[in-house]
């Protein structure tokens, strides 16, 4: 790391947000403290540092603090753009793209529809959430062919933005096919997003940030339950 840089990050270790943040970090070689937040407890550091959302992540520079995973991430690349390969390309083109796909994790795999299928509270809706995150899969595929030029990452050689915002997601996607027998990334319909998927996971810096998959279903099973059990009171009231 650059002398005299102090990086500290604001987080919750189920968040696929924060697992973003730790992957651009390991990916660029950087050191940083982790700090865990219990976010029914707010830290007074968390809640000066974010006062508008009052979420985590925040990445806290020098003293400096900086909020939402992807503005997180672009911010890291620039400030240690000496340090480590580079996560966004140099070609304005190429980086207009690469903001693009990493839009769409966010908006069409994560926010809404994969989402809405873990919280769904009837099959149909459950199927509905899972049909569009289905969709969009596919659109990735077709985006993973054409942004990788044939090399193995949506960066193409390396790993790149798009890859670390889908990344984060796979333990959460891979506790989900535990959850519900779903194979999100399938072999046969998505082959490139399927091997992306084990080539990536395989990555030491990955690996470093990854929440464990058993730990993830048992967390998310536990929020079901929560959520299942106010859903009944607020029926019986």
């Amino acid at each position: 790391m650059a002398g005299g840089d102090d990086l500290k990050l604001l987080g919750a270790w189920a968040s696929p947000f924060v697992t973003r943040v730790k992957l651009a970090l390991n990916f660029k070689g950087l050191s940083f403290e982790d700090v865990e937040e219990d976010l029914s407890n707010k830290s007074e550091l968390l809640l000066s540092s974010n006062p508008v959302h009052k979420k985590v992540p925040v990445l806290v520079h020098n003293g400096k603090p900086i909020c939402e995973s992807v503005i997180i991430v672009q911010y890291i690349d620039e400030a240690f753009a000496g340090i480590g390969p580079a996560l966004l390309p140099s070609d304005p083109y190429e980086r207009a793209i690469a903001r693009f796909w990493a839009a769409y994790v966010d908006d069409k795999v994560l926010v809404a529809p994969w989402v809405q299928s873990l919280r769904a509270k009837t099959e149909e809706e459950k199927s509905e959430g899972l049909k569009q995150t289905f969709a969009a899969v596919e659109t990735l595929e077709g985006a993973l062919r054409e942004c990788s030029k044939g090399e193995g990452y949506f960066g193409g050689e390396t790993v790149g933005l798009v890859d670390i915002s889908l990344g984060s997601l796979l333990s959460w996607l891979n506790a989900t096919e535990v959850i519900s027998g779903t194979k999100i990334f399938d072999p046969v319909k998505t082959p490139l997003l399927a091997a992306w998927m084990e080539r990536f996971s395989k990555l030491d810096a990955a690996k470093a940030a990854l929440p464990e998959v058993d730990r993830v279903v048992e967390f998310a099973k536990k929020r079901q339950a929560q959520a299942a059990a106010a859903a009944a009171a607020s029926e019986t009231k």
